[in-house]
């Protein structure tokens, strides 16, 4: 089988949570891409001469060959399924209930805690940017990804599933937005969140 010539569009800035969730399935996989930029900034993500406009108007965008695919979770299960183990690594558990639990948690982060995703975006990773302390709702957000990272977790568990999968980077990359912060987390998540 021939690699394909794969392209990763990402912002300009690589503050995108979504294009590192992508970022890191290539990187797994070991498969060699082109990462190129929109400066969301500029709108140049909703300029119709770029191949991601007709798709969402969004990064990420992955083009493989003659296909393009925007969404970071339909591009990391894209990935497991066109570069399939055991040719390719593995992103998702081999288990079924455990693969799609690491959907369940990548749908969870995409689409839930918003007070916390505004609150402390992920140029506070990336940037070291400092916000002001977190409203009564970003608390509340932060103390239901406190509890549900806890019980998925357990105590002293390093990945979500006993080996790394693509879920662990997502949850340790919403955990670490606030953990490198510097709020307040517990130290099994931080433990975890550092590990990953």
């Amino acid at each position: 089988m021939s690699k394909p010539v794969i392209v990763l569009w990402s912002d300009a800035n690589f503050f995108s949570p979504y294009v590192l969730s992508a970022w890191v399935a290539l990187q797994e996989k070991g498969l060699s891409f082109t990462l190129k930029t929109r400066d969301l900034d500029q709108g140049e993500h909703l300029q119709p001469g770029w191949r991601g406009y007709a798709l969402t108007q969004r990064v990420p965008v992955l083009e493989t060959d003659n296909f393009e695919l925007s969404e970071s979770s339909a591009i990391a299960e894209y990935l497991e399924e066109r570069f399939a183990p055991p040719q390719w690594e593995r992103i998702y558990p081999h288990d079924l209930q455990k693969r799609a639990r690491a959907r369940q948690i990548q749908a969870w982060l995409r689409s839930d805690l918003l007070p916390l995703r505004e609150e402390r975006p992920t140029d506070v990773v990336f940037a070291g940017a400092k916000k002001a302390p977190l409203s009564e709702a970003g608390k509340a957000s932060a103390a239901k990804l406190f509890a549900t990272a806890e019980a998925l977790l357990g105590q002293g568990t390093q990945n979500l599933f006993g080996e790394w999968c693509i879920a662990d980077t997502d949850l340790a990359l919403m955990i670490n937005r606030l953990a490198l912060h510097g709020d307040d987390v517990p130290a099994s998540l931080a433990a975890y969140a550092t590990f990953q």
